[in-house]
């Protein structure tokens, strides 16, 4: 099922603006929602083979409002591999991804 979304911004070189940006939404929804510790967005750098890599924020399925204001798609909940938390609680982790031990 794609309750997770997802937000590529392209070359992380340039995506400093955006990413400030939808931090700030982020932040405003999370706190505004009594700070949810399912509320959370996770960043993740990914080359694909390329020589550039492409920065992509996923957004977990409680942040899907602040994920659709940026046209995220939506996508299959991810492996926590390779994952930062980008907005929301450290106590996220074991909630969105008990499976994997931080």
């Amino acid at each position: 099922m794609k309750n997770w979304f997802k937000k590529n911004l392209g070359d992380a070189m340039l995506a400093y603006d955006q990413l400030e940006l939808i931090n700030q939404h982020l932040l405003l929804a999370y706190t505004q929602a009594g700070k949810p510790k399912e509320m959370a967005a996770f960043i993740r750098h990914e080359s694909e083979g390329r020589l550039h890599c492409d920065v992509n924020i996923y957004f977990s399925p409680v942040s899907a409002h602040v994920a659709k204001e940026f046209a995220a798609e939506p996508c299959e909940k991810l492996s926590a591999n390779s994952l930062s938390l980008f907005a929301g609680s450290q106590d996220s982790w074991p909630i969105l991804f008990p499976e994997h031990t931080r």
